[in-house]
């Protein structure tokens, strides 16, 4: 079977030569705008490309605001810090994500909460956030939730859209309500993807975006913050660009604030990239069909979209029988020339979230044994 899917990967890229697990596309006006970014000089932090792009992304998410960033790890850390985030704090999150949604947590200087995720979706799971919560936290006279082991705030919420399939972020937005606590959503992989007709990353106070090279359409590196706050999206800006009060020639800053800022000329490529987006997730919807018949009679099970769920299928998704089978598919489809990768270690593995609290992580570890991303780059002819 594995020869098979070499065999079958190669046909769908047209080649035999190495295949990487997602490769960019500069199909359209790419050279267009960074070209004419280059000739009008403005190629740093000011410039309209930045300012168009915000536009485009707040008008393809369905979001009254975007703010363009550095990249997606700068756009949590702004996100979490304008919803209140502060020394000691915690925050639910899941363990199945990338390092980068607990890094922004610590940079708060507070500490993650690792909760188990959704067989169906690979997100945190809204039973196991009601559960821990139910028994682990308890509202003081000031209206927030507190850990009663801890003694800690529980401040945020930051369910993470796996691959660009969506939590069940409706109930998750419940709970959170509830609870006073803020959800922001990690919307860093689900440009485009959307639950019961709404934009991932629309659900909270915030969400945000990444725009890395591996990413559906990338800026080469970028972020972005999304949200229907208009104040917190005019401080977002402020906070993200240095905290410079406008002035004709004087420098004068009012906070501490961050150099968070997206260069004019990524904003530049983002803007053709986005141009493209509806395109790119019609031929990765069709690449999931392709995959979907030719798996179907073996024992790999393809991930496919959650009910409710429009998936823009960022990274495609194979669930082995277990860590051994995981282990050799990627062993011989890497030595074939066929790049392959495993989910994510949990996050409480690592050395810096070791002492982290958890709860019964079952599903998340049963992913960890089991999932590898597979080809997943757009073909233009399918």
């Amino acid at each position: 079977m594995m020869e098979n899917f070499i065999k079958y990967v190669q046909e769908l890229y047209g080649t035999k030569d190495f295949i990487p697990l997602h490769e960019p596309r500069f199909w359209g006006n790419e050279q267009k705008y960074v070209a004419d970014c280059i000739d009008s000089t403005f190629v740093s932090s000011v410039g309209k490309y930045v300012d168009k792009f915000e536009q485009l992304t707040a008008e393809y998410t369905g979001a009254k605001f975007a703010i363009a960033t550095v990249n997606g790890t700068a756009a949590l850390h702004i996100a979490l810090l304008l919803s209140g985030v502060k020394n000691r704090d915690e925050v639910i999150t899941q363990p199945l994500t990338f390092i980068a949604t607990a890094n922004a947590i610590s940079y708060c200087n507070a500490n993650p909460v690792f909760l188990d995720v959704d067989k169906e979706t690979m997100g945190l799971s809204p039973v196991k956030l009601e559960e821990f919560l139910t028994e682990n936290a308890e509202i003081h006279d000031d209206g927030y939730a507190y850990n009663k082991t801890s003694k800690n705030r529980i401040k945020a919420c930051v369910p993470m859209h796996t691959f660009g399939h969506s939590a069940k972020v409706d109930e998750i937005a419940a709970i959170c309500k509830k609870w006073n606590i803020e959800l922001i959503e990690d919307t860093a992989e689900s440009l485009g993807s959307k639950f019961k007709g709404k934009h991932t990353g629309t659900f909270g106070k915030f969400g945000i975006l990444s725009f890395n090279g591996n990413k559906t359409i990338t800026t080469g590196g970028g972020g972005m913050i999304i949200t229907n706050d208009e104040e917190l999206a005019k401080f977002a800006k402020h906070i993200t660009t240095t905290g410079k009060i406008p002035h004709k020639w004087e420098y004068v800053h009012d906070v501490r604030a961050f150099n968070y800022r997206m260069p004019n000329l990524n904003a530049a490529l983002g803007c053709a990239q986005i141009e493209q987006l509806d395109f790119f997730i019609t031929q990765k919807r069709k690449l999931f069909k392709k995959y979907e018949i030719f798996f179907k009679d073996t024992e790999i099970n393809l991930f496919k979209e959650p009910e409710n769920s429009f998936s823009n299928y960022w990274l495609q998704a194979v669930v082995l029988k277990n860590r051994n089978a995981r282990d050799n598919f990627l062993e011989y489809t890497n030595g074939k020339g066929i790049m392959t990768r495993p989910i994510w270690q949990l996050l409480n593995k690592s050395k810096m979230y070791k002492n982290a609290q958890i709860d019964d992580l079952t599903i998340a570890q049963w992913f960890e044994d089991r999932v590898v991303n597979i080809s997943s780059s757009v073909i233009k002819n399918l």
